[in-house]
């Protein structure tokens, strides 16, 4: 009796753990994983609470971030991710040329609920044959972001840098009041006007390049259809570059911009009051913030004149988009449109888009929700009085920007080659990528 009950134990016994592992599987089956790979270094840790928000009213669901961006290629990064084979099932597109780039694993949004509410023009460079193929991260505008107080106590009136002379001659009277120690009590650590971030190639190659581009291409979508290109304004362009450099703490050896960084640009340049000015955008906000509140509010932006052009306007654009992996499995796409849908419609996820990643909504809806942060505001009032451009550096060929152009600045720095190489080789590259 004893044996047989001993017996019956041990078949209970496994039949119950038999059962428990077979729960654990399905319960384990059950649960949708949505894998994000993006860019927005900036957002990182805003993104991964947002995430963990959604999956506490969202128990099947499992999000899992990885951020590639900062200094590190994006573009390249997600080439890589998908020759792994281990492709995200949500990931990020520039504009037209991305489009084309990723056509075959780009999921139609067309009947997604936010794209009634977007912000007319916005979707345009994500469209093809009235598909819609991305989700705007936001509005974004750079331009020379400045020290409002570092200024004042210049005596300078940044209301009157409207062209490339006043911004020159603003430069030349800070440059010589850091020089003369007249600021040095009050701002003990600032050692020049500005700081720019040659290594970084997006900055200089995307960034400072489409100032210079924007008004000889016009919009996007022709820059993407641009068999070639002139550089109409390369003169201008140089200019930019060389202002920077002549009035950085580099200016005695400009190849040493070559190794300043974003973070050497933000996070110990503007926000630490060591440098005046930098070209970014309000991305930085938050950034800023985390080191210096009262720094971060008191910024606003300069306009970045190409002589020639517009001389009065920042560049303001949507950096990148959303996109679905068309080849995910159909449970995990579902997943992620929901997840897309709740982060920008959702009462939580308008507050998070706001006031977490200090985004420019590029959607309707948003009144309960205003722009509070000081690059934000500033950059609303540039575009309310009409002096922006657009940003085309989504529209340059493959990795021109960055891999072409950008390296080249780099050697224009370093004095590894003239300016007019720098166009004229830069103008070939452009024209052999397109044939």
């Amino acid at each position: 009796m004893k044996r047989v009950s001993t017996l019956l134990f041990f078949v209970l016994a496994l039949a119950l753990s038999v059962n428990a592992n077979s729960n654990k599987e399905a319960s384990a089956k059950d649960v949708v994983e949505v894998n994000i790979f993006q860019f927005k270094v900036e957002i990182a840790a805003e993104l991964d609470a947002a995430a963990r928000l959604y999956e506490s009213t969202h128990p099947g669901v499992k999000i899992v971030i990885e951020t590639v961006g900062g200094g590190d290629d994006y573009g390249a990064a997600l080439r890589a991710k998908n020759a792994s084979g281990n492709m995200a099932d949500i990931y990020n597109i520039g504009g037209p040329q991305d489009v084309k780039d990723w056509m075959t694993m780009l999921e139609d949004l067309s009947d997604q609920p936010w794209v009634s509410s977007a912000m007319d023009g916005i979707l345009s460079g994500v469209t093809v044959d009235n598909k819609i193929y991305g989700l705007p991260f936001n509005m974004e505008g750079y331009g020379f972001a400045y020290n409002k107080r570092i200024f004042k106590d210049a005596g300078i009136d940044a209301s009157k840098i409207v062209d490339f002379k006043s911004l020159e001659a603003a430069a030349a009277a800070l440059d010589q009041k850091i020089k003369s120690g007249a600021l040095a009590d009050k701002y003990p650590l600032l050692e020049a006007v500005f700081e720019y971030a040659a290594k970084e190639t997006w900055v200089t190659g995307l960034h400072t390049s489409n100032l210079a581009l924007s008004p000889e291409l016009g919009n996007v979508i022709a820059a993407a259809d641009a068999k070639t290109i002139d550089f109409k304004y390369a003169d201008g362009l140089k200019k930019l570059l060389d202002l920077q450099a002549k009035y950085s703490s580099s200016a005695d050896k400009p190849s040493l911009l070559n190794a300043v960084d974003y973070s050497t640009q933000v996070d110990t340049g503007l926000a630490i009051e060591r440098v005046a000015i930098i070209q970014q955008g309000n991305w930085i906000y938050g950034g800023v913030s985390a080191v210096d509140k009262e720094v971060a509010d008191n910024l606003g932006f300069l306009p970045m004149p190409i002589v020639g052009a517009k001389e009065d306007s920042i560049a303001v654009g949507v950096p990148m988009h959303w996109s679905i992996n068309s080849k995910a499995e159909a449970a995990d796409k579902a997943a992620a449109k929901d997840f897309l849908n709740w982060l920008y419609t959702s009462e939580a996820g308008k507050d998070i888009v706001v006031n977490k990643f200090f985004f420019i909504p590029p959607l309707k809806g948003y009144d309960a929700y205003p722009v509070k942060d000081a690059l934000g505001q500033s950059i609303m009032a540039f575009a309310a009085q009409g002096k922006t451009v657009p940003w085309v550096f989504m529209g340059y060929p493959t990795d021109w920007g960055m891999s072409t152009l950008g390296v080249k600045i780099q050697a224009y720095y370093a004095g590894e080659l003239t300016w007019d190489k720098v166009v004229a080789e830069s103008k070939t590259e452009w024209e052999l990528s397109r044939k």
